[in-house]
This record gives C-alpha cells, structure tokens and sequence, in this order.
C-alpha cells in the first residue's frame, strides 16, 4: 500500500513544479513586454519633447529678433551687421542685408544706419546687389544717413558694399581696401598624366569644358577668362568712385585699385575713409542718438542649417571640381 501512494504523489509533485514554472515563465514574458513598452513610450516621449523644443525655438527666434528690433520708445540709431563671407545662403547675403536696410529705413524712430562691417569679401554679385539698395533708399530717404563702420576687416566686396555709405568709419588698426577681383582653381593635367589617366570630354560648344582642371589651359581661353575677371573690376572700380567721389585720392594714389589693403590709419589720407571711430562712437557724436537697436536678420537655426548643408554640398563640389568662381577679394 505503502508504494501505491508514492507514485501519484510523486506526479503531483512534478505537476505543481511545472505549473509554477510556467507561472514563472508568463511573469518574467509580461514584465520583459512591460520593459518594452515602456521603452518605447520612453522614446516617443522624448521625441515628443525634442519636436516641441525645436518648434518652440524656431517660433520664438523670429519674434524675439522682432522685440529686439522695436524696442525703446524714443529715437535711435539702427544697427546692421555684415560678418564673414559675403555669398548667397550666408548670414551676410544679400537677402539678409536688403531686408535689415530697408526695416531699418521704414523705421520712424531710425535716426541713422550704422552698418558694422567685419568681411574679408566675397561674391561681386551679392556686394553689388547691396550697394544698389543702399543708393536707391537712400534717395528715397534723405534724410537717414548711412554710415560704415569698419572692425577688423572691411576688404573687397565688403568694402564694395561700404562705399555706397554717406560716410566710412574704421578703427586705426582695421584692414580695408583689396579693390580686386579673384578666381580661383586647380589644374591636374600632369598629374593625370603620370597616372597613366586619360580624361574624356565631351561637349557641345568649342570651349564649353575650358574651365575644366583635367585638361591642359588654351590661351585664347585664359585670355578671355582674364577679361572677365578685368571686366568685373571696372565695374568694382566705377562703383567705389561713384560712392566716395572727390574723396577718393585715386589720381595720386592708382594703387588704391591694385588689391593692396591698408590700415585705418592709413586709409584716411588716402580718402578709402573718413574718420576713425565704432559704431557707438557714430551713433552717439555723428548721429546724435546713442541707443542702437540691432536690425540685423537672424536666421533660425532650421534655416541655417538647411543652407549651411546646401551651401557645403555646393563648395565640395566646386573643390573637387577645382574651381571658384570670381570673387572680390
């Protein structure tokens, strides 16, 4: 009797042992899916919270720059940066610095425009877009001076740009002048060569690949290339003279359009400049009206981003390729 009993005792024993495994295994399952789960609401929230931050960001920016630009109740000077390479897609294109010039202008309580130039140049087409808004608001708003204000560089385009100002201001050591024009290249023919490389081409248009870095320069091709470049800083040349006039010690001076630069110091006898002083110093004893209010566009960082990335593909490509295009520098 006694091994009868043992036998269903001993298959209970077993059958509670797998019940309480599997009630095991279902627990440890729900807690790893519970695990999961939270994860990914983990991860939906905090995505959730980054797409809020950047929208707030990028809804705020344009109004905070719009609070900066209508603050003070009286008078003021208005204040424009143009810093770094003058280009499309850059902070200083000629976009950004149209729209600052003509907020700026239709400001009534702008007494004066104070542009604050740090540029080593950049595109002629940009500069010059600049230089013909500064002149036609300029006509229409007589009596809102322009004035330029040169910090560390005022070179090339930038000081393009300057020279459609009433007056030009630089510290005593800042570089201005490089009324020049540059382009820019590589060439890899030899290169090709010793590789044992040979480069195909084909094109309708007898010199439509002349630019090309792979392939040996013609000289009826580099001569025409040189009259562009010669062409374009006549038309740099003519538009300096148009904005600075008699000042320009040009006549006594023909270096001045030889791309040399000059300090501030220097600058002033030679006319590229009238006077030494900072942008508060031009608000304050030029213009009379010491508070500056920054006109200047900011970009959000969506845009600058999406432009930096456009801009960056571009500028490889032309590196790669070897070549820039002309730029007042």
């Amino acid at each position: 009797m006694t091994d009868e009993w043992k036998a269903p005792a001993k298959a209970s024993a077993e059958n509670g042992d797998d019940k309480s495994w599997k009630l095991l295994e279902k627990t440890l399952l729900a807690s790893v899916q519970e695990q999961r789960r939270s994860r990914r609401w983990g991860i939906f929230f905090k995505l959730l919270t980054f797409v809020y931050l950047f929208a707030a960001l990028m809804l705020f920016t344009p109004l905070m720059s719009l609070e900066k630009s209508a603050a003070g109740g009286s008078a003021y000077t208005a204040l424009i940066d143009i810093e770094g390479m003058i280009a499309d897609k850059e902070p200083a294109s000629a976009d950004n610095i149209v729209g600052s010039l003509r907020a700026a202008f239709e400001d009534p309580k702008v007494k004066g425009v104070v542009l604050r130039i740090n540029s080593p140049g950049g595109s002629p087409v940009q500069s010059g877009y600049v230089y013909d808004e500064i002149v036609r608001l300029r006509g229409l708003h007589p009596n809102i001076k322009v004035y330029a204000v040169i910090a560390d560089l005022g070179a090339s385009g930038a000081y393009y740009i300057a020279s459609a100002a009433d007056q030009i201001y630089a510290d005593k050591a800042s570089l201005v002048g490089s009324i020049g024009v540059t382009a820019a290249g590589y060439g890899f023919v030899g290169t090709m060569e010793k590789l044992g490389v040979e480069r195909r081409v084909y094109t309708s248009g007898e010199h439509k690949s002349f630019l090309d870095p792979f392939q040996p320069q013609k000289p009826e091709e580099t001569a025409f290339w040189q009259g562009v470049l010669d062409t374009t800083h006549k038309q740099f040349i003519a538009s300096v003279k148009k904005g600075r006039g008699e000042r320009l010690k040009d006549k006594e001076h023909p270096e001045l359009f030889s791309g040399l630069v000059w300090s501030g110091e220097q600058a002033l006898p030679l006319g590229l400049i009238d006077g030494l002083g900072s942008a508060s110093f031009v608000a304050r004893d030029v213009i009379g009206e010491k508070e500056l209010v920054d006109f200047t566009i900011e970009e959000s960082p969506f845009d600058r981003f999406s432009k930096k990335l456009g801009a960056s593909i571009a500028e490889h490509l032309a590196m790669w390729m070897g070549f820039q295009g002309p730029a007042l520098r």
